[in-house]
C-alpha cells in the first residue's frame, strides 16, 4: 500500500502533538514534515522528540521545503497562519485538511476560493463522535420542527481557547437552524432578559482547565426533553479524524468538503 506523505501545521501546538504521535502510529500514513510559525523556539528539533516519542527524522520548520512533497496537509494553527498555509498548498497543489476555527467571512472567502484549485476537507471539529453527534442533533431537529422545541448549546473548552463560541457549537446551530427555520441567535443571558423566544438558538460558553471539549444540545419542549451530549476525553478523536480525512482526499477532484463527506454521514 503506497504510503500518504502527510505535513502538519501547527506541530508544535497541543494538537499538533498529538497529530505527529497518532500519524507515527496510523499504517498508512508517513509525516515528512512538521511547520510551525517563524521565530517558534523549538525550530530545528525533532518533532517526534518534542511530541515525547521517539525520534522521526523530522525537524519543525518554519517552511516547506521544495523537494519535500505532501500528499496531504493537517492545518490546527490559527487564522492568520491558516491563512498562510492555504496560500502555501494553493501554490504547490497539496490537498488540504483545514481544522482551525475562529475564522473571519473573509478567510472563509479565500478558503472557498482555494477550494476551486485543490481538494479541501473544512469542518470545525475532526472528531468521529461529534459528528455522529451532529448528525443525530441534525435528524432531531428535522423531526421537531414542527413541535415547539427551544434550543440551546452549552460548550465546554479548556482555558487556551480563544474563539467562543466554539467552532463545533456554531456548527450544531447551523445545521439546526436550517431544520427549524431558526434565523435569531444569542450568547448567554445577563439582567431581566424576559420569557424566551422561541425562534432563537442561545450558545453557551464554559472555558476551564485543560478540557479539551464538550457539547451538549437540549431540544426543551412542554413536558419533555432530549439532550445530545458528546464528550472528548483526549485530543486523539481528533487527530484520527483529522487523518481519516486526509485518507479520504486522495484522488478527489478541487472542492470543498466536510467531515460528513469523509466520514460517509450523508
Amino acid at each position: 500500500m503506497k504510503e500518504i506523505k502527510v505535513g502538519i501545521h501547527g506541530a508544535a501546538g497541543r494538537m499538533g502533538g498529538r497529530l505527529i504521535v497518532i500519524g507515527s502510529q496510523t499504517p498508512g500514513i508517513k509525516l515528512v514534515a512538521a511547520l510551525d510559525r517563524a521565530g517558534h523556539p523549538h525550530l530545528g528539533e525533532d518533532a517526534g522528540i518534542l511530541a515525547g516519542i521517539k525520534k522521526l527524522e523530522v525537524p519543525l520548520s518554519d517552511t516547506l521545503p521544495e523537494e519535500v512533497n505532501l500528499d496531504a496537509m493537517i492545518d490546527f494553527s490559527l487564522p492568520e497562519g491558516a491563512m498562510n498555509i492555504l496560500n502555501l498548498c494553493v501554490e504547490r497543489k497539496i490537498p488540504l485538511v483545514m481544522a482551525t476555527t475562529g475564522l473571519n467571512e473573509t478567510q472563509i472567502a479565500r478558503l472557498h476560493e482555494a477550494g476551486k484549485v485543490i481538494p479541501i476537507v473544512f469542518a470545525p471539529n475532526m472528531s468521529l463522535a461529534v459528528n455522529v453527534a451532529l448528525k443525530l442533533a441534525q435528524t432531531a431537529a428535522k423531526v421537531l420542527a414542527a413541535h415547539d422545541a427551544d434550543v440551546e448549546i452549552l460548550e465546554r473548552h479548556h482555558r487556551y481557547k480563544v474563539d467562543s463560541p466554539s467552532g463545533t457549537a456554531l456548527k450544531f446551530g447551523q445545521l439546526i437552524a436550517e431544520e427549524m427555520e431558526i434565523t435569531e441567535f444569542r450568547d448567554g443571558r445577563s439582567g431581566v432578559v424576559g420569557a424566551r423566544p422561541h425562534n432563537e438558538i442561545a450558545y453557551h460558553a464554559i472555558r476551564t482547565g485543560d478540557n479539551p471539549g464538550e457539547h451538549t444540545v437540549i431540544f426543551g419542549m412542554l413536558g419533555e426533553t432530549i439532550e445530545v451530549t458528546v464528550r472528548c476525553s483526549s485530543r486523539d478523536g481528533y487527530a484520527n479524524g483529522a487523518y481519516a480525512a486526509v485518507k479520504f482526499l486522495q484522488g478527489k477532484q478541487p472542492g470543498i468538503y466536510d467531515m460528513f463527506d469523509a466520514l460517509e454521514l450523508r
